[in-house]
């Protein structure tokens, strides 16, 4: 693959899209993608899985892009101003060994994949194995983090229910990782001050939710807002995902700060 051509290609895409060319909004931005070349978990629209092409396309671009920086999820609120971006993947399909690393490692792109414990430990079809966990995260780049245990919406736990979904999911990864894991995006983006609260006790340092848009230095780092991808989105609607004028998405869901 000639990603310099590929990414030629994409910029002449995007030269109609005027507010590409101006200064983005400053901040912490993390992408969220789920399946890349397969079929989401429960997925019937077909918005969240993404054609290989597609998730080519947006990463070429964003290796091209000069307005900001790609980083490491768990490193960027360590890192100065500006604008830093993140790329995260949810549930832990197997297609994000498969498919996406190879695409993200020849571009040299960071990267962090939300892994559904029990999906892992029963070897769930069309999710990692433990193998194929081991052998992502031993990928340079790659980083894991968890995304429960049994995938379910944590505000609607008891509080037992909701202390093991956070600490058995992030056991199991360190056991067979060998190695700390001390990052966790919300199921469903479902989170409030409870579950927040539930996830300092557990260990976790940094967490994700599904409220859109970019994170100011001082938000919460474990309630951080997302920028979701989802499979129609052209380059042209990437770059401007990128730019933030898609975050008015933010005001069609109450903030988990706020609950």
């Amino acid at each position: 693959m000639n990603y310099r051509r590929a990414l030629a290609r994409i910029i002449s895409e995007t030269i109609a899209c005027t507010s590409y060319f101006q200064p983005p909004v400053e901040g912490f931005r993390v992408l969220m993608y789920h399946a890349i070349g397969t079929s989401a978990l429960g997925d019937t629209l077909g918005l969240f899985s993404l054609s290989p092409e597609r998730f080519r396309q947006h990463m070429a671009l964003l290796a091209g892009w000069t307005h900001g920086r790609v980083v490491a999820f768990d490193k960027a609120v360590k890192i100065g101003n500006g604008c830093r971006v993140a790329i995260t993947f949810d549930d832990g399909y197997l297609d994000n060994l498969e498919v996406a690393a190879p695409i993200l490692c020849g571009l040299g792109l960071p990267f962090t994949v939300f892994v559904t414990s029990e999906f892992v430990r029963h070897r769930k079809p069309g999710f990692l194995s433990p193998a194929a966990l081991r052998t992502l995260a031993a990928l340079p780049g790659a980083k894991i983090g968890s995304h429960g245990a049994n995938h379910v919406a944590l505000t609607q736990c008891d509080d037992a229910t909701l202390r093991n979904e956070l600490t058995s999911s992030r056991h199991y990864l360190e056991d067979e990782l060998g190695r700390e894991v001390r990052t966790l995006a919300y199921p469903y983006g479902a989170a409030d001050h409870r579950v927040r609260d539930a996830a300092l006790a557990a260990g976790y340092q940094l967490g994700a939710c599904s409220l859109a848009g970019i994170n100011a230095p001082e938000r919460d780092p474990l309630l951080l807002a997302r920028t979701e991808v989802v499979s129609f989105d052209s380059g042209r609607v990437f770059a401007q995902k990128l730019h933030g004028d898609w975050d008015w998405y933010r005001w069609r869901r109450q903030d988990p700060a706020c609950l």
